[in-house]
């Protein structure tokens, strides 16, 4: 377990240095953009993604509560930075900061097969908002006549990924061990994986009560990431409205996760800026908008997430172990 830990913070610590590296330019306009912005819509937008990491840990404190397993909710938050980060550096349509919340979750005292139907729980209701979020972002379209087939056809290529994935970890569950040894095991981290997954406890990850909390807390993630692209186009002097916005940022993190590009750098610039461009904001205030909003989402919590990920990875259990 500590060997494959380490690999992998390693690699994380290349894929970040490569991707700050690499995009050093848009760190640079985001940098010219924070002096120009206002202030005031700033520190909305900041206290904003802060909220989405306390809704983010309470996903897995509901999920862990479920089974009978108490944890606070700002012992998680640290969790929500590490899986973002791992989520961004190393694309996988949400799964590759699975290893992560396990890890840590384990470093919490809690074992691992409790740990992994925690996990399980927050991926199904992290898909269920996604399907549901971007519906509710098509219905607001369709509401303004403008639901292309363009935008269709990417709606309906993510409800592939969004039903494939989890199906595949629910099929895996409790039977990973049956899988032959190929390449897939000699992958850093990958056999610990499986045989969380061959552990996790059989049955419902869910009840009604849990499922309604889970995916309610995911949902409200996706509006607290909107709210802060409006916070972010007000603080350029720029308004929209709020089905537009909305619209604009569930499409880009439909491309970003279909585009597979770590962080979606690119993707999802590209991706709002388009949407918002096409519904009447101008293409200047739009980009602004779009980089400050990914300075606060993307390049702050990088050097924070990137630590955390390590920790997490690598140290000691900090708490006694329950079952």
């Amino acid at each position: 377990m500590a060997r494959w830990a380490g690999w992998l913070s390693g690699a994380l610590l290349l894929v970040g240095l490569v991707l700050v590296v690499a995009h050093w330019g848009e760190g640079e306009r985001f940098a010219a953009l924070l002096r120009e912005a206002r202030p005031a819509w700033l520190a909305v937008g900041a206290a904003l993604q802060v909220a989405t990491y306390f809704c983010a840990a309470g996903v897995w404190q509901r999920a862990l509560r479920g089974n009978q397993v108490h944890r606070t909710v700002s012992s998680l938050v640290p969790l929500g930075l590490a899986k973002l980060f791992t989520d961004q550096a190393l694309p996988s349509a949400g799964v590759s900061g699975t290893l992560v919340v396990v890890r840590g979750l384990s470093r919490r005292g809690v074992v691992s097969p409790l740990a992994m139907s925690a996990m399980l729980a927050g991926l199904l209701a992290l898909y269920v908002a996604y399907a549901v979020s971007v519906a509710g972002a098509l219905g607001a379209l369709w509401l303004r006549g403008e639901l292309s087939r363009l935008v269709l056809g990417l709606a309906t290529a993510f409800s592939l990924v969004a039903v494939a994935v989890p199906l595949g970890l629910f099929a895996l569950r409790g039977h990973a061990h049956r899988i032959p040894d190929t390449w897939l095991h000699r992958l850093p981290g990958a056999r610990d994986a499986l045989e969380a997954l061959a552990s996790a406890p059989p049955g419902s990850i869910w009840t009604p009560r849990v499922a309604a909390e889970t995916i309610g807390l995911q949902v409200a993630i996706f509006a607290l990431d909107a709210a802060t692209l409006d916070a972010m186009l007000r603080a350029v002097a720029s308004v929209a409205p709020p089905g537009v916005v909305f619209s604009s940022f569930m499409l880009a993190s439909v491309v970003a996760t279909l585009a597979w590009v770590p962080g979606g750098i690119g993707t999802f610039e590209g991706a709002c800026v388009s949407v918002l461009s096409r519904h009447g904001v101008a293409i200047e205030p739009a980009l602004a908008a779009t980089l400050l909003l990914r300075g606060l989402t993307f390049w702050l919590p990088m050097l924070p997430g990137l630590w955390l990920t390590r920790r997490e990875l690598v140290a000691a259990p900090d708490a006694p172990r329950e079952s």
